[in-house]
């Protein structure tokens, strides 16, 4: 009966005390880049180029891209067509990243066929 009382407590314990972990942090700096697109049927194409081109250039930590979410909340902005969101752990790596000769044959490539580009760069201190 011990065991069963100690067993029990030891699952309860884990439980309750693993459910207060914390969000995993990011990488060191983001890169969060939205784009609208001339001709949003182009959606698919740059998605796929995203993947194969920017998620592949050494120094890249993390890597996630994709449309905008309708939550059907009014204050959530959805002038975009695609959202792109790199990770790095330092500035060299980020100055790699857009010096690389990936990033600007994709720019070349896609800059002449968006209709706005906005491009964030975001410190985690």
């Amino acid at each position: 009966m011990i065991q069963i009382r100690f067993i029990a407590i030891l699952v309860f314990g884990s439980l309750l005390f693993g459910c207060q972990t914390r969000a995993q942090r990011p990488q060191r700096i983001a890169h969060v880049v939205f784009i609208e697109l001339s001709d949003p049927r182009d959606s698919e194409e740059i998605l796929r180029d995203s993947e194969s081109m920017l998620s592949t250039i050494p120094g890249v930590s993390t890597y996630h891209a994709g449309a905008h979410l309708d939550t059907g909340r009014p204050t959530i902005l959805d002038d975009y067509d695609l959202a792109i969101i790199l990770g790095f752990e330092t500035e060299a790596d980020l100055a790699h990243y857009v010096a690389h000769e990936q990033h600007i044959g994709y720019v070349t490539k896609w800059k002449p066929k968006l209709k706005a580009l906005r491009v964030y760069d975001v410190l985690d201190e």
